[in-house]
């Protein structure tokens, strides 16, 4: 074609929209493999955690907040649920031992490697970032004493190929422990002084593109995160502290056939749980009657102590963010 137009061949390189970015032969060829999860409770294959450096070194016993009956900042660094100074040996202990709980399972686990000493909070993983179907979606942590663990976390990813399909952005607060994949096409988001609407209505635009439906949970009083109050536990079944959710989330969990199984009075930590493959957790010591619960359902729980992160303020499920789980 002497007088065909000079950028004619151009066309003969077509472009193709179809098979969409995240459906599994795109990621494979594209990205290396099938990357984040479309749930909570499938075989679990990479988690991201943070080693504890010396960060908790800066909490010290003479920070005691009498109202509180815990130590606390008084320039808002940190606090420590407890009045107490942390046991360092202990928490390094009870880290390692959490990541070798993992790897007995099975599980790949990856570092972040950045540090910044102000991060006191960064041991928890869970928050700068959420995972859907086909990638991540990087948050924007709440309170200052937090702000740039999302630097960090973002450069981990990204290391490892991990497509980032989002950063909230804005006026946006968004917190991983507040987000839940319900099932495969109902996730949630719970609302709270440290998480708002804003960063809803990012979440929601970014999941509407992969037929993901977004419930959106009003938390009360000084709740943060959802992951206190649910934490699934396999396909059809959810640990809940009902005295937490809405009456309305209650009927809509029935209404997605999810069977809540309620956590035991004063054993709320049993909740901030990981599910490794449906119907078998990973929970900290402490929680007796609840494990029973479970049990009774169908459900195996493999316990590890915990209870000196937990002091910090979160437990295994904050210290870990799936990267990769196949689908239930």
């Amino acid at each position: 074609m002497a007088d065909a137009p000079a950028t004619f061949h151009l066309s003969l390189c077509p472009s193709e929209p179809s098979p969409p970015f995240s459906s599994p032969q795109e990621q494979v060829a594209v990205w290396g493999r099938e990357w984040g999860a479309e749930d909570e409770v499938g075989p679990l294959r990479t988690v991201l955690m943070r080693r504890p450096h010396d960060e908790w070194a800066r909490i010290t016993a003479d920070h005691l907040d009498d109202r509180v009956g815990m130590l606390i900042d008084p320039a808002g660094g940190w606090y420590w649920e407890s009045a107490k100074a942390p046991d360092l040996a202990k928490v390094n202990a009870q880290h390692a031992g959490l990541v070798a709980a993992l790897e007995a399972e099975g599980v790949e686990v990856v570092f972040v490697d950045g540090f910044d000493e102000r991060h006191t909070k960064a041991i928890y993983t869970r928050d700068p970032l959420a995972t859907v179907r086909g990638g991540a979606i990087v948050g924007r942590l709440a309170p200052r004493m937090r702000r740039g663990e999302e630097r960090f976390v973002t450069e981990a990813v990204a290391a490892l190929g991990m497509p980032i399909l989002r950063t909230i952005v804005g006026t946006g607060m968004f917190e991983g422990g507040t987000f839940c994949k319900l099932t495969p096409r109902v996730a949630a988001f719970g609302t709270s002084h440290r998480c708002n609407i804003e960063a809803a209505r990012q979440l929601e635009e970014t999941l509407r593109w992969l037929g993901v439906e977004l419930e959106v949970v009003p938390l009360t009083g000084w709740s943060i995160h959802l992951d206190g109050h649910l934490g699934m536990v396999d396909v059809d079944k959810a640990l809940v502290d009902a005295d937490g959710l809405p009456h309305w989330f209650l009927d809509r969990l029935e209404e997605l056939r999810i069977e809540p199984i309620y956590c035991a009075p004063g054993e709320e930590w049993a909740i901030n749980s990981l599910c490794l493959r449906p119907g078998r957790v990973l929970m900290s010591e402490g929680s007796p009657r609840t494990a029973e619960l479970l049990a009774a359902r169908g459900v195996e729980v493999v316990t590890i102590p915990y209870d000196e992160i937990q002091k910090g303020g979160g437990g295994i499920h904050c210290s870990t963010q799936e990267l990769v789980r196949d689908p239930a």
